[in-house]
């Protein structure tokens, strides 16, 4: 049997015995009167243990004082190792402390809040690669000549009364579909108008979100364009941590959630002194001979004036 497994799980019975001593240390180290009663020992192990007292401080409800005492082996003297505040089963904690990044919500933003972006974002990419690469839509790409070859390589079976009716894929149709041609109606100018003016006024450059905003949304990686003639002057906010995420925005907004936003805090500038001690004033010792005032008079002149 090995010497881990001889060992008693029973209290050291001097160390459970030293109760004064704990008490004593916990008295030293807490504020007079909050050590109240004994609650208990806890072993630490061979020859330590920790004896637990009630916290009687105001806002430490659950909370008990504990003092570690230990004796060296073959030893009859119980020294205190360390004294500490620790809380019990049913002490008030605070809530476990949560980084800001995962504690925002959607809508905590306000007028002049700033919520930089981390440069690894995964909801930004640089705008901008450099490669020379063709866009996968182009018709020089890779992609778009594997797929010609093979429209090219499919053979029409049938009479052409049996072929689709879908307009196919470069046709005027499928153009006029794509561009909203083939409504039956379409918004007019007026409603255009009427539209921006409200999106404008919910989510314009006059409103206090804007005002307070480091940068407008024109400038902005979460702004996603919208085409028509309204994608001039509008987009639509991408960011689920601004108050406008997923709406319309005039391009003139912002918030301070801007994917450029960065905390940057003003130097502090000191009030200005009340007294300015940084320049020197001159008294003289004596008044000028015309103010008509009576001259001070020396501890020397004085004790001339007495011997007189």
């Amino acid at each position: 049997m090995s010497a881990a497994t001889t060992r008693s799980r029973t209290p050291d019975r001097l160390c459970a015995e030293a109760v004064d001593l704990a008490r004593a240390a916990a008295e030293e180290a807490a504020a007079p009167g909050v050590v109240g009663e004994h609650e208990g020992l806890v072993r630490e192990g061979d020859r330590v243990v920790t004896h637990l007292f009630a916290c009687k401080e105001p806002g430490y409800r659950g909370w008990r004082w504990a003092a570690t005492v230990a004796r060296a082996s073959r030893a009859k003297v119980v020294t205190v190792d360390e004294v500490v505040l620790l809380p019990g089963p049913d002490a008030v904690l605070a809530p476990e402390w949560v980084p800001w990044s995962e504690r925002l919500r959607p809508g905590d933003l306000g007028p002049g809040d700033l919520l930089p972006t981390e440069a690894d974002d995964l909801r930004l990419e640089p705008g901008y690669s450099g490669a020379d690469e063709p866009t996968p839509n182009a018709a020089v790409s890779p992609d778009m000549a594997e797929l010609v070859e093979a429209e090219d390589a499919e053979v029409t079976e049938g009479p052409p009364a049996s072929l689709s009716t879908v307009p196919s894929r470069g046709s005027i149709a499928s153009v006029a579909e794509e561009l909203g041609v083939r409504r039956a109606r379409v918004l007019s100018r007026y409603g255009l108008h009427s539209s921006a003016d409200r999106w404008e006024g919910a989510f314009g450059p006059r409103t206090p979100m804007a005002q307070a905003a480091p940068a407008p949304c024109v400038s902005c990686g979460f702004l996603t364009p919208i085409g028509g003639s309204l994608g001039q002057a509008f987009g639509v906010c991408a960011n689920e941590f601004s108050p406008a995420d997923g709406r319309v925005v005039s391009l003139a907004y912002g918030c301070g959630a801007h994917s450029e936003a960065a905390v940057m805090p003003k130097t502090p500038q000191p009030a200005p002194p009340v007294v300015d001690e940084t320049r020197v004033d001159p008294f003289p010792l004596r008044p000028a001979p015309d103010s008509g005032s009576v001259p001070a008079v020396t501890d020397e002149e004085s004790a001339e004036l007495g011997h007189s």
